[in-house]
């Protein structure tokens, strides 16, 4: 597991939820290169209401007007981690927004896991 604390650089990543890469949301691509990349985390948010570079609000209050509702991408890892992730979100995003903040991380961490541990609903995990 990743240990992080104290400086940091957070990544956000604002693009639209119809947004592609090789017919997989861009989203869904952007989360699985940052955890191959062996980077600390990142989520993603889903907005209801938003507008970008295109001045075109979207929003999910009118039906006709609830498609492409704006995505957050959210990564947190050292400075040098996301630097050396950036090349590959440059590639893959070609209308979107793509902020660095500096954060202090207080506090990161999951649960180990082992081979006896048992899940929620009683079951041994792998």
């Amino acid at each position: 597991m990743t240990r992080l604390t104290g400086n940091a650089l957070r990544l956000t990543v604002f693009v639209g939820e119809n947004d592609t890469w090789h017919h997989k949301p861009l989203y869904s691509e952007i989360v699985h290169r940052a955890h191959a990349a062996g980077l600390a985390g990142a989520s993603v948010f889903h907005g209801v209401e938003g507008f970008g570079a295109s001045s075109r609000i979207h929003t999910s209050r009118l039906l006709s007007l609830s498609e492409d509702l704006p995505v957050a991408i959210v990564v947190v890892d050292t400075e040098e981690r996301v630097q050396a992730f950036l090349p590959q979100l440059e590639e893959l995003v070609v209308d979107g927004l793509a902020v660095l903040d500096e954060c202090h991380v207080i506090r990161y961490g999951g649960r180990a896991k082992n081979q006896d541990e048992t899940d929620v609903k009683g079951k041994k995990s792998l």
